[in-house]
């Protein structure tokens, strides 16, 4: 193309808008190209780009409850009217769905994988409390009769009251949470070194994830006559219970935390120059770190269940002893205030493993 001052530009020439029968386009402007000339002429056919157009105004923000409603806008583009108000006459005239449309925004309630104020999550929290709270309520005014099989909230106040004014809770909650402590900290210690080599080392896995299969299905309950005969009555047998009724469990669950350790991070630790065992310590047990919190905070209630079988060897304290003797007398409302201390126990100490992750973890924080 040949331009003033006899040089040639290099810039290739765009090809206007195709005219037909010697009309020129004069409908909406497509994005790009330069406004139209209005002629006073009838309006010509639409570009080959015009249904873009169209299409980018749906996309822009306007939704259209059918496919077919795409259609009818190109065809009122070509007929001359402008895609704005074609889009905005076949919107009013569309049927309603009652909100169900494209693009409608999810409620945060239903969200799937959304986020929660924390207003909302503590809100939410407050209801389900009031509802387990009503549903004790009502069943304990419905099962009213010469014995309480149901005790009243209130009932069950003065119970644990009582217990802690003659002692009893605050010795059997020491002697349970020693024994837990014992038995589930040995647990988690073995679990950690053998699933984290399991999960590290093929070698590994192949000779320890046959036999930790088979004993995971054998009931730890079943061995309670065995460690009577092999450990005597003490409190050795109550802690190795604890850590046969949890062991297996942690050890395929640190195993499979440690294999979800991304290949490239090791990989580069050795390009690097560390050695295995810098590795295992550094980046593997690093990275499996919360993850490791997490089982522990989910077998941990695995260690309690236990622990009720284990008090019964013999025990003389601990909270499970004392549920085991008010059945006796039919105190149900010293059964209900000691499985309350349970479910105390539990949240607490699942807030304060959960702590522990967000602070030794603060990347992987939830």
């Amino acid at each position: 193309m040949t331009v003033p001052g006899g040089r040639h530009s290099t810039r290739p020439s765009v090809p206007g808008p195709p005219a037909a029968a010697g009309r020129a386009w004069t409908g909406p402007a497509v994005r790009g190209s330069a406004p139209a000339q209005a002629t006073g002429a009838p309006h010509a056919a639409p570009p080959d780009d015009a249904p873009r157009a169209v299409t980018g105004v749906i996309a822009a923000g306007t939704t259209a409850d059918e496919v077919g409603q795409t259609q009818d806008l190109e065809d009122a583009v070509a007929a001359g009217g402008s895609a704005p108000a074609a889009v905005a006459a076949i919107s009013s005239s569309a049927p309603r769905s009652g909100g169900r449309g494209r693009g409608r925004r999810q409620s945060k309630l239903f969200e799937l994988r959304g986020e929660l104020p924390p207003s909302w999550r503590w809100a939410l929290a407050g209801l389900g409390l009031l509802g387990v709270f009503g549903l004790w309520l009502w069943a304990a005014a419905s099962l009213k009769g010469e014995v309480d099989l149901v005790p009243s909230p209130a009932e069950t106040w003065r119970a644990l009251v009582e217990q802690w004014e003659e002692g009893n809770l605050w010795t059997d909650l020491e002697a349970s949470g020693r024994r837990i402590f014992y038995g589930f900290t040995i647990s988690m210690a073995i679990g950690v070194l053998v699933g984290v080599a399991m999960g590290s080392m093929a070698s590994v896995e192949a000779a320890v994830e046959a036999p930790v299969a088979f004993l995971r299905y054998v009931p730890a309950t079943a061995m309670t006559p065995l460690l009577m005969v092999w450990l005597g009555i003490d409190e050795a047998p109550k802690i190795t219970l604890i850590v046969l009724g949890t062991v297996f469990f942690n050890i395929l669950m640190v195993a499979d935390v440690a294999r979800a350790v991304p290949r490239e991070l090791i990989e580069a630790s050795y390009t690097l120059g560390a050695r295995r065992r810098t590795v295992l310590r550094r980046v593997v047990l690093r990275h499996s770190l919360p993850g490791i919190v997490d089982v522990a905070r989910i077998n941990l209630a695995a260690a309690w269940l236990v622990l009720v079988v284990a008090e019964l060897l013999a025990s003389q304290e601990g909270i499970a002893f004392r549920i085991n003797s008010a059945v006796r007398f039919r105190q149900t409302d010293t059964m209900f205030a000691l499985l309350l201390t349970f479910g105390a126990i539990g949240i607490v100490s699942d807030l304060v493993l959960r702590w522990v992750r967000n602070a030794s973890s603060p990347w992987a924080r939830s």
